[in-house]
């Protein structure tokens, strides 16, 4: 049985990994206040909602040839998704070391050899883009990234097709809100709040 991305939201919440909170909005270190708050980093320690996204991730890896994570959201994904579909993994710092070998990715070999990159949350997709520019200097053919969440807004995904990357999300915003609305975890009113902001996060007044 495949993992839809309706079960992979339903992790989330259960995990506390996505909270939603649209009586009491989160403030982010920019200032900007926001009902929905995601910290992927709770997965690591519940063993449960880590397998369910481990096994989704390898269900997502295709034709790839090595399974690679940016530092260090994607390291633990790209290396249980790596043992379950049996495959070799990679990673990559953010920069090269300055020191040793000099590497800027550890791991498998990338040249000439399809890679495909995990990440555990793409908000502007900075860190996981450079990653991704990184494996293609090395010669490596990039077949895309996958994360486990991203809000889902049109200029996330412009900015990615600008660098001719494939996003994949297994859970966006959108799954999320239709499993808290089967699941009564939202009403009508708190719902609408939370669709409001994903609408227009900057000019949300809540």
């Amino acid at each position: 049985m495949t993992i839809a991305a309706h079960e992979v939201a339903r992790t989330l919440l259960r995990a506390g990994a996505v909270m939603l909170r649209p009586d009491q909005p989160f403030t982010f270190a920019s200032g900007l206040r926001s009902p929905v708050y995601c910290d992927n980093r709770l997965l690591l320690g519940d063993v449960a909602a880590r397998r369910v996204v481990a096994q989704a991730f390898a269900e997502h890896t295709g034709e790839a040839e090595v399974l690679a994570g940016p530092a260090t959201g994607g390291i633990p994904w790209a290396a249980w998704a790596a043992e379950a579909s049996s495959l070799p993994m990679a990673y990559v710092r953010g920069e090269a070391k300055s020191h040793g070998r000099g590497q800027q990715i550890e791991g498998a070999a990338v040249a000439d050899r399809r890679v495909l990159l995990l990440e555990d949350t793409v908000s502007t997709g900075g860190s996981v883009l450079n990653a991704a520019e990184a494996l293609r200097a090395a010669g490596a053919m990039l077949q895309g990234v996958v994360c486990i969440f991203t809000w889902g807004w049109p200029e996330i995904y412009a900015t990615f097709a600008q660098h001719q990357v494939a996003l994949t999300p297994l859970a966006t915003l959108a799954d999320l809100l239709a499993v808290a609305e089967q699941d009564e975890l939202l009403n009508e009113s708190q719902r609408a709040t939370v669709a409001a902001w994903a609408a227009d996060p900057r000019g949300w007044n809540g």
